[in-house]
């Protein structure tokens, strides 16, 4: 029977580190920092970083978004900036330290996978070991409403968008709202003002979900393919099989690939990729079971792994337990 166990009680129960194959120079265009963060997403985090220098958010770039409930490290870059200016930064649970110069900035997938350490807890029984997971998206892939969002943005209904999108306010809804007051029933220019990273996420996490969906049932036909189809407006299909299950799939869904075309807002165009179904966990190690002392009567055990990139340590977890 699965154990009920519990991860993230503490955001130092969840550390993350990237794993980044970066070449730093003693010069160069693009400053190169760690940052260290809890509390925040990565884009959060980044927003907050631009808002105090005050410079454009597209001037920073970085690999791959961390999760907010952990404690987190990744390499990001700023085009143009002395690194006195942000060494001088007083933010509230982030960190950054100067690692040196790059000629290239840093873009989403600039690296080589992540480490993680976590202390599991809630449980009776050490896990046993496992050598590869099936390759699903974790449920921080879709926070709260973000799949649901994504498919409304490529049903076009950017009315219905922002109304979501405003069910949780923050600095960048903000902006939406006041674009609005200006600008009445310009739902489009009012999404425009807002990071398109974060709209992407949107997106993303419902190819996301359309991913997961689609693997769910090939296993259940017992359909064996190795990449499966991340579904964008360029996706093309050749095994048969695959084909049957996305189109069923999507045909659920009421969409078609061209959905991942938007005109009106140009940087959201998704042209679509593929996915590995099985992560290889590497370098696992299982500690030793000691006392919970946040479950009274339980244990904890204290775990590290490293993953490829795009591959979510949740899952893991949920395969040991």
């Amino acid at each position: 029977m699965p154990q009920d166990y519990q991860i993230k009680q503490l955001p130092q129960d969840f550390v993350v580190k990237e794993i980044s194959d970066i070449k730093l120079s003693n010069n160069g265009e693009y400053s190169i920092f760690k940052l260290k963060k809890r509390n925040y997403t990565t884009e959060r985090a980044v927003q907050a970083i631009a808002d105090a220098l005050h410079i454009n958010r597209k001037r920073i770039g970085y690999a791959g978004n961390k999760d907010r409930n952990a404690i987190t490290e990744q390499n990001m870059s700023i085009r143009n900036i002395k690194k006195e200016r942000v060494e001088k930064l007083k933010l509230k649970d982030i960190e950054l330290k100067f690692l040196g110069y790059s000629k290239e900035p840093i873009s989403l997938g600039d690296l080589k996978g992540n480490s993680f350490e976590i202390t599991v807890r809630n449980i009776l029984e050490q896990p046993k070991k496992v050598e590869k997971i099936i390759n699903y998206f974790g449920e921080q892939r879709f926070s709260k409403n973000n799949a649901e969002i994504g498919k409304t943005i490529i049903q076009k209904d950017f009315e219905k968008v922002v109304d979501r999108i405003l069910d949780s306010i923050g600095e960048e809804e903000k902006k939406v709202i006041e674009h609005l007051k200006k600008n009445r029933n310009d739902f489009v220019g009012a999404l425009k003002t807002m990071p398109w990273k974060t709209l992407n996420l949107y997106i993303h996490a419902y190819q996301s979900k359309l991913w997961n969906d689609i693997v769910k049932e090939l296993i259940k036909k017992r359909i064996k393919e190795n990449k499966i189809p991340l579904i964008g407006f360029a996706t093309e299909i050749q095994d048969k099989n695959v084909k049957q299950v996305v189109e069923k799939v999507m045909q659920n869904e009421k969409i078609i690939f061209n959905d991942f075309v938007i005109r009106a807002i140009p940087d959201l165009n998704s042209i679509g990729t593929e996915r590995n179904l099985f992560a290889e966990i590497k370098d696992l190690k299982i500690g030793k079971l000691e006392n919970d002392e946040l479950n009274k009567g339980k244990k904890k055990v204290k775990i590290s792994f490293s993953l490829g990139k795009g591959s979510y340590a949740t899952e893991v977890v949920k395969a040991l337990f």
